[in-house]
C-alpha cells in the first residue's frame, strides 16, 4: 500500500479535548507516543487497550475527508498547496461541548446538534481535494462492505472514496473500536464519567484543519501539517 493521507479535525495538542481523546485511544498522533489510558470504571488497562486498537491506528480525530492515496502525477507538495487554498477559504468557528454517545457498535464524541460551519467545511473538503485522490482499488471498495450500504452511500463510495459524505455525514470523534452489546453501554457510561472529570467538556475553537499521513499499511497515522482557516 502506498502512503495515505486524511484530512481531519483535531484539537490543538494543548487542549484538554486532545489530551482526553488521545489518552482514551492510547496514542498521541502529534508526538507519535503511546498514552496511558484514563482510569475507566470496570475496565482493566490491558482490556481497554484491546478495545481501542482500531481507533489507535488513526489517532484521535473527526473525519473531514477519509484516508486516500494520491493520484498518479500528484505529490505531497501539490496536496499541501491545495489544502492551503481550501483552508484559506473558511473562517475559524467554535465547536460546542461534545457529548459521549453510542454510534452503532462503538462510542464517540459528537456535537449535541448540527454545527453549520462544520457541516460546510466537511462538505467542501470532500470536493476540494478529490481531484488529487487516486481511485479506490477493488479491495478497498470491498472492505467498505458495499452490500451493507444504501444505494446513495454506494454512489458516494465510488464518487468520493467514502460513503458517509454530504447528506450521510455525521461528525464524530471515535473513542472505541466495535464493542459487544453488553460492553457498549458500560463503556459509554465509563467514558462519560471520565470525560466530565477531564475538563474536556468545553467549547473548542476550530482554527485549522489537520492533514494526517500513514506511511505504510502497518503504520499509525501521524499529524503532518495544520493548515490555518482563513489563511
Amino acid at each position: 500500500m502506498s502512503v495515505r493521507y486524511a484530512l481531519y479535525l483535531a484539537p490543538p495538542s494543548d487542549a484538554a479535548l486532545w489530551r482526553f481523546g488521545s489518552a482514551v485511544v492510547g496514542y498521541d498522533a502529534e508526538t507519535g507516543a503511546d498514552c496511558i489510558a484514563p482510569d475507566l470504571s470496570g475496565f482493566a488497562p490491558e482490556d481497554w487497550r484491546a478495545l481501542t486498537e482500531e481507533p489507535r491506528r488513526y489517532g484521535f480525530h473527526g473525519t473531514l475527508k477519509a484516508p486516500f492515496r494520491l493520484a498518479e502525477g500528484v505529490d505531497e507538495t501539490d496536496l499541501l498547496g491545495a489544502l492551503a487554498r481550501f483552508a484559506a477559504g473558511h473562517h475559524p468557528f467554535e465547536l460546542p461541548p461534545l457529548e459521549v454517545r453510542q454510534i452503532s457498535a462503538f462510542v464517540a464524541l459528537t456535537p449535541p446538534a448540527p454545527v453549520p460551519a462544520l457541516e460546510d467545511l466537511a462538505a467542501e473538503a470532500v470536493e476540494a481535494l478529490d481531484a488529487l485522490r487516486a481511485p479506490l482499488s477493488e479491495a478497498e471498495i470491498a472492505r467498505r462492505r458495499p452490500e451493507r450500504l444504501t444505494p446513495r452511500q454506494v454512489s458516494y463510495l465510488h464518487r468520493f472514496g467514502y460513503p458517509y459524505v454530504r447528506e450521510e455525514f455525521r461528525f464524530h470523534m471515535t473513542l472505541t473500536g466495535p464493542l459487544s452489546e453488553p460492553a457498549i453501554g458500560h463503556a459509554a457510561n465509563a467514558l462519560a464519567e471520565a470525560y466530565l472529570a477531564s475538563g474536556a467538556h468545553m467549547p473548542v475553537q476550530v482554527e485549522d484543519v489537520v492533514l494526517f499521513v500513514q506511511e505504510s499499511a502497518r503504520a499509525r497515522f501521524r499529524i503532518l501539517h495544520r493548515a490555518p482557516l482563513g489563511g
